[in-house]
């Protein structure tokens, strides 16, 4: 009984607080991309920008983020999220706080602010595949759907208090101030990453023998090796209709979410008439939404998959989800009250979020050792969908109505739950050298059982 309970004493948790630091990595990293949307019309003021060239800024960083999705997830898998993560939070902290540094009456202001949000974006672009690295090396299949859940949880509590932070902030110390402190808790942040993580469970002294053990018993593939041969081809990602359904879902998603993060702060003030307080408040309601709907979607999740598999866990969550998103965001855009409409779009971007584990668990299933790469590319399409509408949504508002640029992501919405069907979780991709393996142990027991029967 004593040996069961000192066993027990035992038993860490390290990848849970591990975990729970990527939660915080993920907000620091909204937090980031976010404040400018808040800081927007104090910047388009201070430069004469219009709401057309604002979008460009906004699209700049999604463009930098989009580019360098694979290049991150590539680095992730050779080097380890550890490094690779460290040094992304950096580079954006030096790039945020720069933002701050643009002079007031400099000419060309547009063409500087274009260039330093993509290089944020560049640098941002490390933060999911790398995580993504990170899950598939120390989560086990079972736990997946939750820690996404919660890393991605990051995205609704950074985004959510940027408005209040941001606005409290602008008032009393001025716009730049802002970015300013954006920068410094990005620092300590990425310090608190560098010195606490580890590539592998195998590496952290905090890491037990029992979670070690159960680590490896839930892992869907080998251990990653630093051999690049032992990494998918780009051929082989580029063959799996998996791998393009859930990117052009993914493309969706992308397109949907960055209404709320680019626009809906100007929305709820220019359209819908709301102060700038209340606009603060308004806005928080989606983010706080996706951060409740992230843990929640992650929680149940895992709890589909033990119960009917990954097809309906994680598939099957996904396409319900973003579908009732869709409906969600085309009733939001009719509603006559500004409050009200603010709530039931904020239940969109809720509903949109329920799915948000599902991408990143089923790329970890199905990549293994390559998963950063994979899901760079997926996140990818994401991005491109993120700047498309940092730039579009203006664009159809100013023609048609905003209520027609809401639809058009409502329409989006359904595009991506279909795409969810042609999904095969189970379907692993598979290295060159795995596949030799494969083909070698199949080689080796035809030729044992040829001999059994001579």
């Amino acid at each position: 009984m004593n040996g069961a309970r000192t066993s027990a004493a035992r038993t860490s948790n390290v990848r849970w607080f591990l975990i729970f630091w990527l939660f915080i990595l993920s907000a620091v990293s909204y937090l980031d991309r976010v404040n400018i949307s808040i800081a927007g019309g104090s910047i388009a003021e201070a430069y004469h920008l219009s709401d057309v060239q604002l979008g460009k800024v906004f699209s700049a960083m999604l463009v930098g983020y989009a580019l360098f999705q694979t290049v991150g997830g590539r680095l992730a898998d050779r080097y380890g999220p550890r490094r690779v993560l460290t040094g992304g939070v950096v580079w954006w902290g030096i790039f945020t706080a720069l933002t701050a540094l643009v002079p007031a009456h400099i000419s060309g202001a547009l063409l500087v602010f274009v260039v330093v949000r993509f290089l944020l974006g560049a640098g941002e672009a490390v933060i999911y595949p790398s995580a993504n690295q990170f899950i598939a090396r120390w989560i086990p299949t079972t736990e997946r759907g939750i820690a996404n859940g919660w890393i991605f949880a990051g995205v609704g509590a950074g985004a959510g208090l940027t408005p209040l932070l941001i606005t409290q902030i602008m008032v009393r110390y001025g716009w730049r101030s802002s970015f300013w402190l954006c920068s410094v808790i990005g620092f300590a942040a990425g310090a608190v990453w560098f010195l606490s993580a580890r590539d592998t469970p195998a590496e952290h002294s905090g890491v037990s023998a029992s979670e070690l053990t159960l680590i490896h018993s839930g892992l869907t593939q080998a251990q990653p090796s630093h051999d690049p041969k032992g990494l998918l081809s780009w051929g082989r990602v580029f063959r799996s209709k998996e791998v393009w359904a859930i990117t052009l879902s993914y493309f969706c998603y992308g397109y949907v979410a960055w209404i709320f993060f680019s626009w809906f702060y100007r929305y709820l003030a220019k359209v819908r008439g709301l102060d700038l307080k209340a606009s603060a408040f308004y806005t928080m309601l989606p983010f706080l939404a996706m951060l409740v709907c992230c843990l929640l979607g992650g929680a149940i999740n895992d709890r589909l998959t033990k119960w009917q598999g990954p097809r309906v866990g994680r598939c099957g969550l996904a396409a319900v989800a973003i579908a009732v998103a869709g409906i969600f965001i085309a009733l939001g855009s009719q509603v006559q009250s500004a409050r009200l409409a603010s709530v039931v779009l904020a239940g969109g971007a809720g509903a949109l979020y329920l799915s948000q584990s599902s991408f990143w668990s089923v790329t970890a299933d199905i990549a293994g050792a390559s998963s950063g790469s994979v899901s760079g590319f997926m996140n990818m399409g994401n991005q491109i969908g993120a700047a498309l509408t940092a730039s579009l949504t203006p664009w159809i508002a100013a023609r048609f109505g905003w209520t027609t640029s809401f639809l058009v992501a409502a329409a989006l919405c359904l595009l991506g739950a279909v795409s969810w069907l042609v999904v095969d979780p189970s379907r692993q991709l598979k290295a060159p050298q795995a596949d030799a393996a494969t083909v070698q142990l199949h080689n080796l027991k035809r030729m044992s059982d040829q001999s059994a029967i001579g």
